[in-house]
C-alpha cells in the first residue's frame, strides 16, 4: 500500500477545568502544512465526537484522505467514539497513543459512576482494537476505523518521516497548546 495525500491530525491541550483547545491540522505525506483550525471539548465531557466532526466540516476538504487523532480519551475521558467519526466524516481514522496501557477501563470506573460511566464505557468497548506499531525506533499504540490494522499502521509510519510521532499529530498539538496558551494569556 502507498500512502499518498493529505491528513488531518487532531490533537488538543488544556489548562482551562472546563474546556480543552482542539487543533486541526492537515499536513501532507511531504510533510508540508496545508491547513489549521480550532475548536474546544469539554474537560470531563463527552463531546470530542461531535466537536471533532465539526473541525472535520469548518476545514471542508475533500483532499484530506485520513484523519489521525492523538489518542481516545482527551480532555479528562472526553471519550471518541472513532467508528462514528470515521462514519460520519467517510475517512478512515487512526487513533495514535504513545505509552503502553492496560486499558481505559479502570481509571473510568474511578473517576465516574451511573450514567457518565455507562455511557463512557460504552463508547470505550465500541473501539477497535488497540496495536503496537514500531516506529522509527518507537512504538506507538494505534487503532483504526474504517480502516485494517496494517494499512492504518501503514498511514502512521507514511506521515511519520522521523521520530515517534506523526507529522499531522505533532503539528496539531504545537498549535494546540499555541492556542491554548494565547487563550489564557492576560487581557484576552
Amino acid at each position: 500500500m502507498t500512502v499518498r495525500g493529505r491528513a488531518l491530525g487532531i490533537a488538543e491541550s488544556y489548562a482551562d477545568p472546563e474546556r480543552s483547545t482542539v487543533a486541526g491540522a492537515i499536513v501532507r505525506t511531504d510533510r508540508a502544512l496545508d491547513g489549521l483550525a480550532f475548536s474546544s471539548i469539554s474537560v470531563g465531557g463527552t463531546d470530542s465526537t461531535e466537536r471533532f466532526v465539526s473541525l472535520w466540516g469548518t476545514l471542508d476538504r475533500e483532499d484530506v484522505r485520513y484523519v489521525l487523532v492523538a489518542g481516545v480519551a482527551p480532555a479528562w475521558f472526553n471519550v471518541v467514539d472513532l467508528p462514528r467519526l470515521a462514519e460520519t466524516v467517510e475517512r478512515p481514522v487512526v487513533a495514535v497513543s504513545f505509552e503502553e496501557s492496560e486499558g481505559l477501563e479502570p481509571a473510568l470506573r474511578e473517576a465516574f459512576s451511573g450514567d457518565a460511566l455507562d455511557e463512557r464505557l460504552d463508547t470505550y468497548e465500541r473501539l477497535p482494537e488497540r496495536r503496537r506499531v514500531d516506529l522509527n525506533g518507537e512504538t506507538v499504540y494505534v487503532r483504526g476505523a474504517g480502516i485494517d490494522a496494517a494499512a492504518a499502521a501503514e498511514v502512521v509510519r507514511a506521515f511519520t518521516p522521523e521520530g515517534g510521532r506523526p507529522e499531522p499529530l505533532r503539528v496539531a498539538r504545537l498549535a494546540a497548546r499555541a492556542a491554548d496558551a494565547f487563550r489564557h494569556t492576560d487581557g484576552l
